[in-house]
């Protein structure tokens, strides 16, 4: 993935003043394709609320590959990748990988906060939306083409309207009620205390008689006696008048009261209706989804990230060697047709260099450590397969046999293998030539999508980039090696000389590992000897005295883990056919040409 991952118009922080809303940016991020092409980089934009992606920066005039809008999407980070991230909108899953944790946080923190200045739930939002509705809302109030459903709420609202009114007037009639009461008690008081008074008064104040024999009372009890008519009348209380209005208001209150009833009556059963209709629809969506899932669980492949190799992977491992073999199996029938194509054409030969200018080392920087492996190969590869070193035979077909150690590091497979094999007809400095030069590459090599020379240290040494052909469900795997063709000369007469090539993972600052593959780290050597038998009398030596023996060794580190069952199986089916596939082809490039020794 490109380095330059984030680029913005402006600051994390910088909003557009009349919208609101965070200023537009953009990045290169891992898009999931689909299993055969897996993660490919794209140029994502993040802008007004949506996110859309094109197949390069370049290429946006173009227009975008496919957008989210992300109101309501869904943001995921990955439980075991670090720089993984999905994004959910309804059925629409996007899976993205940022270059490292720390971008892909800032694109994670930059899409919620896109997310939660779009208008669903913000503060801006609400300022900017709420009156709207709120007017909305009366005016559809007083439509004159609300939905029967609408005018039943509004029906009952004009009730509670009424009940409020009626609760206003009522209140207000028994506060007056109250009144009248307290007035009538403190009267009552009153007066039971003035006839005490007077009947003291009386006993005091004997009456005296008129000449003409009447009582005459004095003014004090007259007065007293007199203050008795106020019970009459309590402030001006129509006591009948309000126990009449108290009536009406309570009877109005039962008949608002049994109307509200009655509307709420018929709301539930709508509300019923509708909840029945609810329930059913559920009950629909749930068997559908439990149908799909049946369904799915049924399909023998699957399309996710989430199915890769991994020791988290959701596929099991019967299901991962499945996945495997037939898609090898789809190569070697795409490999056939080619190949039968490849017969049609005219091939350019290419001339060998002469042995004796590959039997000294050239110097370069990587002189010394060719030169290490060149030593360890001819001291150990070419020991005999017994004794302690726990070889086992896995595969013999006529000539060749196929060995291997098994050897695993912190869960990943790393099982050395070793092959031997003799082929008619051909010198090791043929067999070498063939499977150096990188002009013939494509001719027999199967699992390799593309290569390049990073850079040509010699004659006899290159460093080469390639990637191999993914096999879903395992990652797809590149290499960087250098590759070097050397003659050891024998130093003995009746000793062959050796011929070797030696492939081993370096470094190089052009070709820094990238998320779209996994780097694998090799060491391989091609080791081969020519054995001559004497012609009879005096005939020359032809392809038929000729028998090449063939030492191949291989350490490989796939960089990953895949299920160690899956990794052997494929190994020993591989392998195999690999040394039979270019060792027919060799004999085929060489028959009919002159031998090169």
């Amino acid at each position: 993935m490109s380095d330059h991952s984030w680029n913005s118009s402006g600051s994390d922080e910088d909003q557009d003043p009349e919208l609101g809303q965070p200023v537009e940016f953009g990045g290169v991020l891992s898009k999931w394709t689909n299993y055969i092409h897996g993660w490919q980089d794209r140029w994502v934009v993040l802008r007004k609320n949506t996110l859309s992606y094109y197949k390069s920066e370049h290429e946006r005039e173009f227009g975008c590959r496919g957008s989210l809008c992300l109101s309501k999407a869904v943001i995921t980070p990955h439980e075991f990748d670090e720089c993984r991230f999905d994004i959910s909108v309804n059925d629409s899953l996007w899976y993205l990988r940022a270059e490292d944790p720390e971008h892909r946080q800032q694109w994670i923190e930059s899409i919620e906060l896109h997310k939660a200045e779009s208008g669903y739930g913000s503060e801006s939002s609400l300022r900017r939306h709420g009156s709207t509705l709120s007017l909305t809302s009366a005016a559809s109030g007083f439509s004159a083409t609300s939905t029967s459903s609408f005018r039943k709420g509004h029906s009952l609202r004009e009730k509670l309207a009424e009940m409020e009114t009626f609760r206003d007037i009522l209140c207000r009639q028994v506060d007056t009620l109250q009144r009248y009461f307290d007035n009538c008690a403190d009267e009552g008081s009153r007066d039971v205390f003035q006839r005490d008074k007077v009947v003291e008064d009386d006993e005091d104040d004997f009456p005296s008689t008129k000449p003409d024999g009447d009582y005459l009372l004095n003014n004090s009890s007259k007065e007293k006696l007199c203050s008795q008519g106020t019970l009459k009348e309590v402030n001006g209380i129509d006591f009948k008048g309000e126990a009449i209005t108290f009536k009406a208001t309570t009877a109005g209150i039962l008949s608002t009261l049994s109307h509200c009833i009655e509307l709420m009556v018929k709301r539930e059963e709508s509300w019923q209706r509708r909840l029945d209709k609810e329930m059913e629809r559920r009950r629909r969506t749930e068997d559908a989804y439990k149908a799909a899932v049946s369904e799915l669980k049924k399909k023998p492949h699957y399309g996710g990230p989430d199915y890769e190799e991994g020791p988290n992977s959701l596929i099991n491992e019967e299901e991962f060697f499945d996945a495997v073999e037939a898609a090898l199996d789809k190569q070697d029938k795409i490999e056939e047709q080619s190949q039968s194509e490849a017969k049609s054409r005219t091939l350019l030969s290419i001339p060998m260099t002469p042995g004796d200018s590959h039997s000294t080392l050239s110097t370069h920087r990587y002189s010394t450590k060719v030169e290490e492996m060149v030593q360890n190969h001819m001291a150990y590869s070419l020991q005999d397969v017994g004794g302690d070193a726990n070889w086992q035979l896995v595969i013999e077909e006529g000539e060749m046999k196929v060995y291997r150690r098994e050897v695993e590091e912190n869960g990943i497979v790393l099982d050395p293998l070793k092959a031997t094999h003799a082929v008619k007809g051909v010198t090791g400095h043929e067999v070498c030539h063939y499977f150096w030069d990188t002009t013939f590459r494509f001719d027999w090599e199967t699992t390799v999508e593309n290569f390049n020379v990073v850079e040509r240290l010699s004659d006899n040494a290159v460093i080469v980039y390639q990637t191999h052909k993914r096999v879903w469900p395992a990652s797809q795997r590149d290499v960087l090696y250098l590759s070097v063709m050397h003659k050891v000369p024998s130093t003995n007469e009746n000793d062959p000389d050796t011929w070797l090539v030696c492939n081993f993972s370096v470094d190089h600052d052009s070709s820094p590992p990238t998320n779209k593959c996994i780097r694998a780290k090799i060491n391989v050597a091609m080791i081969c000897q020519t054995l001559v038998s004497p012609p009879e009398g005096d005939k020359e030596i032809s392809r038929d005295n000729i028998l090449c023996k063939i030492t191949y060794v291989a350490n490989v580190n796939p960089g990953g883990w895949a299920p160690a069952s899956v990794l052997r199986a494929v190994a020993k089916r591989e392998y195999p056919k690999f040394l039979k596939r270019f060792t027919s082809y060799v004999q085929e490039k060489t028959s009919g040409k002159p031998i090169m020794f």
